[in-house]
């Protein structure tokens, strides 16, 4: 298949600027991956489909504020860095702005000191490798001065940085939010968990890969970006427990899709205590091994995040679910509403 074969129209101003002020008050999209049937709900009606001794997967990672603003103290020019990766101690994989002036063996200053960084490395997709330096503990100096480094299509600024959060989030690792997991409140979730629903929680910190655009049209070219995935021992005994009673097992987002399907993937459909790097790419053809519906948030066209749901519930039901969610003005992406797929 091609890119250009999960291509659709949207109209900027439905792209959401800004979180709602109830996180449960989205709406919600109900598609049947059968039949292609469409549903108009809101979101708080996921309580509707789901059943006792179903089991509901979060991701529970949580967003690093990754964007830093810093100088050269040689020169007082300005450099922004943006962390992607935690490679080994105090060396990251970063984006900078502006490349050009940022060589290897450059010191950037943040802070006014209270952090340094050196560049090791030039990467080949243009990134840099560099190695902080600091007196204390580095998330806490990063949740001082860092930023969160919101997607590129958010223009507004964020005025409570925690909504950029889920109220689950506890892993620090991530350099976007797993936005599925954005709808839920503790309330909302204590009512599911009432109803008799299993919440099990996964990690998987997500990359901005997840918003890099597929630069290839035909996508068996495509290379995924990786990103780190955990299912513990407590986790997978909960998933096997679900399974073994006859109940489903739904995912929360794209990335515990992701996370899942990556395990069942290489343990032959069973689930699995695990961690790793995954570069899983899910696109139709791909037969799911674990998850048999999930919650997602409406996506970019032509981007890896379609082709996903595409893969579950075939492409022509999914363009026409977005096509209907245009019609019907439903907000998308990060801050938007969301999808049921069952």
């Amino acid at each position: 298949m091609k890119t250009s074969d999960f291509d659709f129209y949207l109209p900027e101003e439905l792209i959401a600027q800004t979180p709602l002020l109830d996180r449960s008050s989205s709406r919600l999209l109900v598609l049947d991956a059968e039949t292609g049937g469409l549903e108009d709900k809101h979101f708080t009606a996921i309580l509707d489909e789901l059943n006792e001794g179903d089991a509901l997967v979060l991701n529970n990672t949580r967003v690093l504020p990754a964007r830093l603003h810093g100088v050269k103290p040689d020169t007082g020019g300005h450099i922004e860095v943006l962390l992607l990766n935690n490679t080994n101690g105090d060396e990251w994989e970063t984006l900078v702005k502006p490349g050009k002036r940022v060589k290897v063996g450059t010191v950037i200053s943040f802070g006014d000191g209270r952090l340094t960084a050196e560049v090791t490395k030039v990467l080949e997709h243009g990134g840099r490798m560099i190695t902080f330096k600091y007196d204390g503990v580095f998330l806490e100096i990063l949740e001082s001065l860092g930023e969160m480094p919101l997607p590129p299509y958010i223009k507004e600024k964020l005025e409570d940085q925690g909504r950029y959060q889920t109220v689950y989030a506890k892993e620090n690792g991530s350099a976007a939010a797993p936005t599925a997991g954005l709808h839920f409140t503790d309330e909302l979730l204590k009512q599911i968990e009432a109803k008799g629903v299993q919440i099990v929680y996964v990690t998987l910190h997500v990359g901005l890969g997840t918003f890099r655009p597929v630069s290839v049209d035909n996508l068996d070219e495509h290379e995924m970006h990786s990103e780190f995935y955990q299912l513990t021992e407590e986790s997978a005994a909960a998933l096997n427990s679900v399974r073994e009673h006859g109940g489903k097992i739904y995912a929360v987002g794209t990335t515990s899709v992701r996370t899942l399907e990556t395990i069942g993937s290489k343990f032959d459909g069973n689930i699995v205590a695990d961690s790793g790097w995954t570069s899983i790419f899910i696109s139709p053809g791909y037969t799911f091994k674990v998850v048999e519906g999930f919650i997602t948030n409406f996506h970019l066209p032509k981007s890896t995040l379609v082709m996903l749901v595409s893969a579950f519930a075939g492409r022509e039901h999914v363009l026409g679910a977005y096509e209907h969610a245009v019609q019907e003005k439903y907000r998308f992406f990060s801050f938007g509403d969301a999808m049921f797929i069952k």
